[in-house]
């Protein structure tokens, strides 16, 4: 009987398994309560009691034998699992990686910026929160200006002085102060006014603005710079100048390009004109350079700005301006294979 139980606990030792349904088998053959060990125990009382003890510790031998190759056998199939779980069928083809989006505001901010990089123009960037110096009164607009009126400002409450800037010529203002000339910079970023929102504005917009400053800049020279602009972003040959006020220019001007009448969209975007305007411009006003320390009687120079959500519309053929505010994924999702 116990040579029989000897045999048991060498089977036990050699046994192997590659499932739980293996594991549990052999489980239930040794362990379970009609298993092996189960009817050795029922045999004890039989054996005659000068070899009860070496048939007692023969059943315990293989109790124990038994219990310690299933423990083992389920460690060893959980690392298995574990490990293939982590890593997989590393024959398999890798699994997709999900491609991000730009948002539209940046991709037409990224485009703006690289044209004008190719013809000089670094970039230069300002506080948000502003002063009124450098938000009004350095660009020729100062207290009580009725001009002032034209962009309704978000002051803040603690401080008259300081506020939220309605445009991002104050970092024209500021550049001009710590550079002398001859400059060529533009200035994207985000500005502020109080305005009611619709599909047509919005109290927060970006806007990009240009400057250059040097030696007999002249209007044609403004005019060029815009028209080789206009034909980079557009594909548009064609604009025209129309005359306009700004504070901090002077002449100045409209922007307007000729988009065509091919289609409905067409006519329906300009109004069956043809033309859209895109920017304002202008010569700067020589108060503005005193008041930036640069002599009007030597140099000269011409600014430009635009509503980048408004060059998104006219590119992307986006009707509310609000969607690019309201982080709807559907409508992020359509720019992933822009750049």
């Amino acid at each position: 009987m116990i040579d029989k139980i000897k045999g048991h606990i060498a089977d036990v030792e050699s046994f192997n398994a590659k499932t739980k349904d293996e594991i549990e088998a052999f489980r239930i053959k040794y362990l379970g309560k009609k298993g092996i060990l189960n009817e050795y125990f029922a045999e004890f009382r039989n054996v005659p009691n000068e070899e009860k003890k070496a048939f007692g510790q023969a059943i315990n031998e293989l109790k124990t034998a038994a219990q310690d190759k299933v423990t083992a056998l389920k460690e060893e199939l959980e690392n298995s699992q574990e490990e293939k779980g982590v890593y997989g069928d590393l024959s398999r083809p890798g699994e997709p990686v999900e491609i991000g989006s730009r948002h539209p505001i940046s991709i037409v901010k990224n485009q703006i910026t690289e044209i004008f990089s190719n013809i000089g123009f670094n970039v230069s960037e300002g506080p948000e929160m502003e002063d009124d110096w450098h938000n009004f009164t350095a660009l020729n607009l100062p207290e009580y200006h009725p001009a002032r009126d034209m962009q309704d400002t978000f002051f803040i409450q603690t401080d008259p002085d300081i506020l939220l800037r309605t445009h991002t010529s104050s970092v024209q203002v500021r550049y001009m102060e710590e550079n002398k000339p001859p400059i060529r910079t533009i200035s994207p970023g985000r500005v502020f006014r109080n305005e009611a929102i619709s599909a047509r504005s919005h109290c927060i917009f970006h806007q990009v603005e240009g400057l250059y400053i040097d030696k007999d800049v002249s209007f044609a020279d403004m005019k060029q710079t815009i028209l080789y602009f206009t034909k980079q972003l557009f594909g548009k040959s064609k604009i025209r100048l129309r005359p306009s006020y700004f504070p901090f220019t002077e002449p100045s001007a409209e922007v307007d390009v000729y988009w065509g009448l091919e289609t409905e969209t067409d006519y329906r975007i300009t109004k069956g004109t043809g033309w859209l305007e895109i920017m304002g411009c202008g010569m700067v006003d020589p108060n503005v350079l005193r008041n930036c320390n640069i002599d009007p009687q030597e140099y000269s120079g011409f600014a430009f700005g635009m509503g980048i959500e408004r060059i998104a519309m006219l590119l992307y053929q986006i009707e509310d301006i609000r969607m690019f505010y309201e982080n709807d994924i559907r409508f992020l999702e359509q720019f992933k294979s822009a750049l």
